[in-house]
C-alpha cells in the first residue's frame, strides 16, 4: 500500500510539472532586439533589457520587414494594431501604429495589455472616423465588444507590412517576433527584420 501511494504521488507531481512546463512551453514571449549572430539553423538576439536569447529557425522559416506610411495613409476603413500609453486622465496616446493589409483584416482584434513600455496597451481594431484634435489627429476605433478613441501625434512611426527573407536576417538588424518554448528552445512562427533602414516598432 505504502509503495502504491508512493507511485501515485511520483506520478501526480510529474503529470503536474509535464503540464506546468507544457502551458510554459505554449505561453507567448514577444522578443525585441538586435541580431547578434545568424546560421543555418539558430537566430541569436540581444534583448533590448541586455539578455541574449536563441532563436530556432525552421527551414521554411517566415520573415518579413515593414516600411513607412503616412499618417494621412489611415483612412475609415482601414484595420490597425496601435501601441498605446494611456495619460494620467485616461487618454490613449499612440506609440506606434501598424496598418494590416486587407487579407490580415481582423488579426489580434481587441484591446488588450502590450509591453512596449509599462503599462501600455494593444488595440487592434478599424478605423470608423479620424477627426483633428489638439493634441493631434483622433482615431475612433472599433472592435469587438468595445471602441477606442486614440490620439495619434504627428512623430508616430506609421508601418506596413512589407517582403522580406531568410537574407535579410544580418547581425546589426532589429527584429520583432513573438516566439513560443522555453529558452533555450524558442521558435517564432514570424520574424519581423529591419529592412531598409526601417525596424519593427511593435
Amino acid at each position: 500500500m505504502i509503495f502504491r501511494t508512493a507511485l501515485l504521488a511520483i506520478a501526480t507531481s510529474t503529470a503536474l510539472i509535464c503540464s506546468q512546463s507544457f502551458a510554459q512551453a505554449l505561453t507567448p514571449v514577444r522578443i525585441r532586439g538586435e541580431i547578434t549572430a545568424v546560421d543555418a539553423m539558430t537566430l541569436t538576439v540581444r534583448r533590448q533589457g541586455g539578455e541574449t536569447v536563441q532563436i530556432a529557425l525552421k527551414p521554411d522559416q517566415a520573415v518579413g520587414s515593414v516600411k513607412k506610411l503616412m499618417l494621412a495613409d489611415i483612412t475609415p476603413g482601414s484595420f490597425i494594431g496601435t501601441a498605446t500609453k494611456t495619460t494620467p486622465d485616461d487618454k490613449l496616446i499612440a506609440m506606434e501604429i501598424l496598418v494590416f493589409p486587407e487579407a490580415a483584416r481582423g488579426s489580434g482584434e481587441g484591446h488588450y495589455p502590450w509591453d512596449l513600455a509599462p503599462g501600455s496597451m494593444m488595440t487592434n481594431a478599424n478605423v470608423d472616423a479620424v477627426v483633428a484634435g489638439v493634441e493631434g489627429r483622433v482615431l475612433k476605433l472599433s472592435y469587438k465588444g468595445g471602441s477606442k478613441d486614440v490620439i495619434v501625434p504627428e512623430d508616430v512611426v506609421v508601418v506596413t507590412p512589407a517582403p522580406a527573407s531568410r537574407a535579410d536576417l544580418l547581425v546589426g538588424k532589429r527584429v520583432f517576433m513573438i516566439a513560443t518554448g522555453v529558452s533555450p528552445n524558442l521558435s517564432a512562427g514570424r520574424i519581423t527584420v529591419e529592412k531598409d533602414g526601417v525596424a519593427p516598432p511593435m
